[in-house]
């Protein structure tokens, strides 16, 4: 089986009292997107938006070929170690970790390893996961 042609991460925390000052401090990085509640916010297309729910996104870079593993665990090794800080924003504003699979063709697969899915269960982060398959004609 090949690998993933592409793939695309990101962290994200939401809800109606988030605020994103506060996430970016207890984990030491500024978001790609950080917006309270009822503020507006502009996608990657340029559309102005106002957010339903407020949230902290941050994303890593795509990588192709795809490698989701190295890319959540180097995600989650640039951000603040402390666990209990990860469980409480997690608790309070569902954690999660957004991952992307764009695949060229019908069978191709990605592996987390021990460690990485570790490393998301000791910070209480959910995994998402959204498969692309190949475009057709």
């Amino acid at each position: 089986m090949a690998g993933v042609d592409e793939t695309a991460v990101s962290l994200g925390f939401y809800g109606d009292d988030l605020n994103p000052d506060e996430i970016t401090a207890a984990l030491g990085a500024t978001p790609t997107i950080g917006v309270r509640k009822g503020q507006m916010w502009v996608t990657s297309r340029g559309a102005e938006k106002i957010a339903p729910v407020g949230s902290w996104r941050l994303r890593a870079d795509r990588q192709s070929p795809g490698n989701l593993d190295r890319q959540i665990l180097d995600l989650l090794n640039s951000l603040n170690d402390d666990l209990a800080v990860w469980k409480d924003l997690s608790r309070r504003f569902g954690g999660r970790l957004f991952c992307g699979l764009f695949l060229a063709t019908g069978n191709e697969g990605a592996v987390l390893e021990p460690e990485t899915i570790s490393a998301m269960g000791a910070r209480g982060l959910r995994l998402d996961l959204d498969i692309y398959g190949p475009e057709r004609d």
